[in-house]
């Protein structure tokens, strides 16, 4: 499943904030959203999320930006979306 990610950056904790249609907002405990330890920060925080392996989130598209494109691999489609829609 394909999913955009906008990261937030906060000095609390990591964190699912909202959903906006397909986005998903995240907040994660980084100064900085747009390099190598946000990214990976962003892919534990998320393979926890969604209960998978760190190497079945896949960042597709904007490695460098807040606003990410990521693949979650190792889960229906079905199983995904419930738990997107659990999200308020």
């Amino acid at each position: 499943m394909i999913i955009k990610v906008r990261l937030i950056p906060t000095a609390g904790r990591n964190e699912v904030i909202s959903r906006i249609g397909s986005v998903l907002r995240v907040k994660i405990k980084n100064k900085k959203v747009d390099d190598e330890p946000a990214n990976a920060m962003m892919k534990t925080f998320l393979a926890d999320f969604f209960n998978v392996k760190e190497s079945s989130i896949i960042i597709v598209k904007g490695n460098k930006g807040k606003e990410k494109t990521v693949e979650v691999r190792d889960k229906s489609e079905e199983e995904l979306r419930q738990i997107m829609d659990s999200i308020p």
